[in-house]
Parts: structure tokens; sequence; C-alpha cells
């Protein structure tokens, strides 16, 4: 029994030429009678190649790195592509928190008031219509009644029916030193000099008490009449995009199109 479980064995291993005590004559395997030396082939025959992929790896870090002439990318690495910038010291590498600022400031700065007008009582609603195809956001838009915003107390001198006492009057006003303009109505006031405008009576007579020293004979203060109804369509904040679909609109229905405000909102 033990020589039969010894011949299993070796059988199951795939050794039959060596048995304790028994030989086959004539026949020999050599994963039996030597292993390692199947082994050290294997490895002889690995050997060559670690060398080839080590040498393979230390040519390319050298290529790389421009040891052995100029890498594929050496041209992004060329002073000519510097020379060649057009007004670098304008741009300027920012961290992030503050990048997103500039950006928002920019953006910011970007916005601009248009409006349109100024239209009378019977033409707002087709205006008003008139926009519906820019689509700008609820809220963007507004009618502003010009009448009632209007400044309506004036600081005059006038009236000067004679252009040459009109003349004489608008010399003394630029030895003073001060701006005006010329006021073609109503006919009961014109024409005058306008020295200022203002939105009240207080604010209109606090201008001239300011300047009392000065010799402003004849100047006074007044409140022009009420002028009739009239609005205007106003886009306080448009950004780019929306101001030129604004300008696409048609002129002729938005009393000559949109344009930056008169004054700001």
């Amino acid at each position: 029994m033990p020589l039969l479980a010894a011949w299993r064995s070796r059988f199951r291993s795939g050794c039959l030429a060596v048995v304790p005590g028994y030989v086959v004559p004539g026949y020999v395997v050599p994963e039996c009678v030597a292993p390692s030396a199947a082994r050290n082939a294997g490895a002889e025959m690995l050997r060559p190649l670690v060398v080839m992929l080590l040498l393979a790896n230390i040519a390319f870090f050298a290529w790389a790195r421009g040891w052995l002439g100029a890498p594929p990318h050496h041209a992004e690495r060329e002073p000519e592509r510097l020379l060649a910038q057009v007004r670098p010291d304008v741009l300027t590498v920012l961290p992030p928190g503050t990048a997103t600022a500039a950006v928002q400031e920019a953006r910011a700065a970007a916005l601009q008031c248009v409006e349109a007008g100024p239209f009378a009582d019977a033409a707002i609603n087709a205006a008003e219509a008139a926009i519906a195809p820019a689509s700008l956001p609820d809220g963007s838009w507004a009618r502003v009644d010009v009448a009632a915003s209007a400044p309506r107390w004036l600081v005059f001198a006038g009236r000067y029916p004679e252009a040459a006492l009109r003349k004489s009057r608008e010399d003394d006003l630029r030895q003073l030193n001060l701006n005006f303009e010329l006021l073609n109505a109503p006919p009961d006031l014109a024409p005058g000099l306008v020295l200022s405008r203002h939105t009240s009576r207080d604010e209109a007579q606090a201008w001239l008490n300011a300047r009392s020293a000065m010799p402003l004979r004849g100047v006074r203060v007044l409140q022009l009449p009420a002028p009739p109804a009239a609005y205007r369509l106003r886009v306080a904040r448009a950004d780019p995009d929306q101001a030129e679909r604004l300008k696409l609109l048609p002129p002729d229905a938005l009393a000559g199109g949109f344009r930056p405000c008169a004054a700001k909102p």
C-alpha cells in the first residue's frame, strides 16, 4: 500500500521518473529531476525584457526633459511666443474670490439705462405692446410719468422780448460764471433765461439765496404751468443683450426708439 500511494502522488504531480526505491529505466522527467532549473530558465528569459523596459523609461525621461533634443511641446515654451503677445500688461491673474467680485463689477458696469418716449396718454398703451417682442423680464421696465417728475420750479430772469436787452443780460451772467438756458415757452415767459431748475420752491429759493451777494437783478423763482401728460418707457438696468434687442424694435412705434436715459433713474 505505501508503494501504491507513492505512485499515485507522483502521477498527480506529473512525475513518474523518481519514486523512492524504484526507478523506471530510460525515462526522465525534467520537472522531477530538477524543478529549480525550469524556474531559472524562465527568469533568464524575463531579465532582458526588464532591462529593455528600464532603458526605454530612462530614454523617454531624458527625451521629455530635452536632454536628447527638443521635445514635442518645446514650441509652447519658445520665447518668441511671449514676444508675440498683444498688450500682456492689461491682463491680471486674480485669486478666485477677487475674480468673482471683479466679474460682478464688470457685469454691473455693463448695465445701462435706456428709455423711449415721451408718449401721450393715447399712445402709451400701443408703445408698451410694441416692446413685447424684446421679451424683457417682469419688473425690468417701467412707465415713467415725465410730467410728474419734471422740475417745474425755475430760477428765472426775463422776459426779454428785445434781442439787444437779452444779449446784454446774457453777457452779465457769463461774467458771473453762471450757466443759463433760453426758455422759449410758454409765451408769457418767453423769451427768458433759466438759471436753474428744481423740483420744489424751497430748493429753487435756496439756490437763489446762496448767490445773494451777486448782482442778480430781475431774477426770481417761479413755477412753470403743468405740462400735458407724457410718459416714457424706461429700462433702468438693461444688460448688453437686452439693449441690443430693444434697438431692433421698430422706432416708429416707439417715438424714435430706445436711447440712453436723459437723467439717472
